[in-house]
């Protein structure tokens, strides 16, 4: 399996070429962001979009690529970096076991299922539809382009095989330089994550803690009144004056 770990602390300045983050929900839908210069999109899916720096990006087109009765594309915007377009597309998929259907994750198989008291999701990612055969195969990589393949988790993780550490928000990265993907070196991603959601528990502790203060806020008001009428019985509370006239 040729990949490197996000994690890695040798490399400071990443040139991420095409990037995939795939924001699961515990009944199978998803939120997927693309982020991809357009020669890498060429170079590795056999797509044409017009790759020179100076172009204007066709963002219906990119838009019509990316659409299908298993995805919605909710926005598509376009940026520059090292004198070549990018773009950026938000993507709802229903169920992500059938987000491979769509031309551009046809490289990857999908499961996601139950086991016990346990969630699993793997991503088998094969070689690219593209072969560097498109129109960013003319490109100018210097060799330091990477791939990376995001994974957020909505419960926490029990396991995974990426190799690194869980990133903040429950964030696990698959990393493969453009070379190695071009090649098609494959990648293969699973993680473990318990049955329950981070956001489920947030709010059930959040209300435990909110009914526990009040409790707490209740039971003074109760002592405070109840304590009152003793001391004056007691005559610990200074009576009022009474001034002779």
């Amino acid at each position: 399996m040729a990949f490197d770990t996000a994690c890695s602390p040798t490399r400071l300045f990443r040139q991420y070429e095409y990037e995939e983050d795939v924001y699961l929900s515990l009944d199978g839908t998803a939120t997927v962001y693309v982020n991809a210069s357009l020669p890498a999109l060429n170079a590795l899916h056999g797509t044409s979009f017009d790759a020179r720096p100076t172009a204007r990006v066709d963002r219906d087109a990119v838009r019509a690529y990316y659409s299908s009765p298993a995805t919605r594309v909710a926005w598509v915007r376009s940026s520059r970096r090292n004198n070549r377009r990018f773009v950026h597309v938000r993507l709802d998929v229903d169920d992500i076991r059938r987000l491979n259907a769509v031309a551009p994750f046809s490289w990857s198989a999908y499961q996601f299922y139950q086991d016990g008291d346990r969630y699993v999701f793997k991503q088998a990612i094969g070689a690219p539809p593209g072969r560097d055969g498109g129109p960013g195969a003319g490109a100018s990589w210097s060799g330091r382009e990477l791939v990376a393949f995001r994974l957020h988790l909505p419960s926490k993780i029990v396991g995974n095989n990426s190799g690194g550490d869980v990133r903040r928000g429950n964030i696990l990265v698959w990393e493969q330089t453009l070379a190695d993907r071009l090649r098609g070196a494959p990648v293969d991603i699973e993680a473990r994550m318990q049955t329950q959601s981070i956001l489920y528990r947030t709010l059930w502790l959040f209300a435990a803690t909110f009914v526990a203060v009040a409790i707490a806020f209740l039971f003074v008001i109760w002592w405070i009144l109840k304590r009152a009428p003793a001391r004056v019985e007691s005559g610990t509370v200074p009576r009022e004056r009474t001034h002779a006239s």
